[in-house]
């Protein structure tokens, strides 16, 4: 081999090598941490979806299935949940809402298809003022989403109940496909 073919290989050589370097220190890089803003979007977003769903799959005729007669049914829990997504929006916006009230009125929303567009709407508007927050916020305001990130997943565990009860296999239960 010539020098100039050595000299070319070597440049190569050195070229692949200060590539991977670069590579690994990029990989290497941690990421920063989270704002709690974002964590908190994280783990209401991630019960919100599973209850929509949840909310979507459940058979209509089965909307008025409740475990025992002094529980509510599927179709009540959903309209209490979908409530309180509505308390969270207003709350965080300082508007006022009188929580007495619990669940949306059944005579407005007595159907599967008029429930699941409930629960989808209160929680988009819900989750749309979270996104407006800024990033580390404050005290008061993130115990507003924890306290019902909290109170959904409870309901969460409630309708998986309904779901098993009901001989079906709740959406987040399934095997990945």
């Amino acid at each position: 081999m010539t020098s100039q073919q050595w000299v070319a290989i070597g440049f190569v050589c050195a070229s692949l090598l200060h590539g991977s370097a670069t590579r690994a220190q990029a990989q290497a890089a941690p990421k920063p941490d989270p704002v709690l803003r974002d964590v908190l979007l994280e783990q209401w977003t991630d019960v919100g979806q599973k209850i929509i769903k949840m909310a979507e799959e459940f058979p209509a005729d089965k909307y008025e299935f409740r475990p025992t007669a002094d529980v509510r049914t599927f179709a009540d829990v959903m309209r209490h949940v979908a409530f309180w997504n509505l308390f969270v929006q207003k709350t965080a916006r300082n508007e006022k809402i009188d929580a007495r009230q619990n669940e949306l009125p059944k005579a407005e929303y007595p159907t599967k298809d008029k429930i699941v567009a409930a629960l989808k709407q209160t929680f988009a508007d819900a989750t749309a003022e979270l996104k407006k927050a800024q990033p580390s916020p404050a005290a008061k305001f993130a115990g507003l989403w924890v306290t019902f990130t909290e109170h959904s997943g409870e309901h969460y565990g409630q309708l998986v109940v309904y779901y098993r009860l009901s001989g079906l296999i709740p959406p987040a239960s399934r095997p990945a496909s």
